[in-house]
């Protein structure tokens, strides 16, 4: 692996943490339901991004299949909480 792949990797990765760092504080201080939701979205999207990031370093095929499985379940669980939030139930 290229240095610059690797410094361009630890970056990545370095401002994908301050940005969950971020969107945590808004999870915890969201004045509305809607903020803590999109927050939660916003953290499964970031730890599909991570895996990725971290498939790359490692140049392994294994970390693509867990980040669909992320992306699926981040997918699944949001369409629920905002239904949750729009009706007061999820399954009718």
């Amino acid at each position: 692996m290229s240095p610059l792949l690797f410094y361009a990797i630890a970056f990545t990765l370095g401002c994908y943490a301050v940005a969950s760092v971020m969107v945590l504080v808004r999870l915890l201080r969201g004045p509305r339901a809607q903020d803590r939701v999109f927050a939660l979205d916003l953290l499964y999207f970031q730890a599909m991004l991570v895996v990725l990031v971290t498939g790359i370093f490692h140049q392994s095929d294994r970390y693509f299949e867990v980040a669909l499985l992320i992306a699926l379940f981040g997918f699944v669980s949001s369409a629920g909480m905002a239904k949750f939030i729009l009706r007061g139930e999820v399954i009718e």
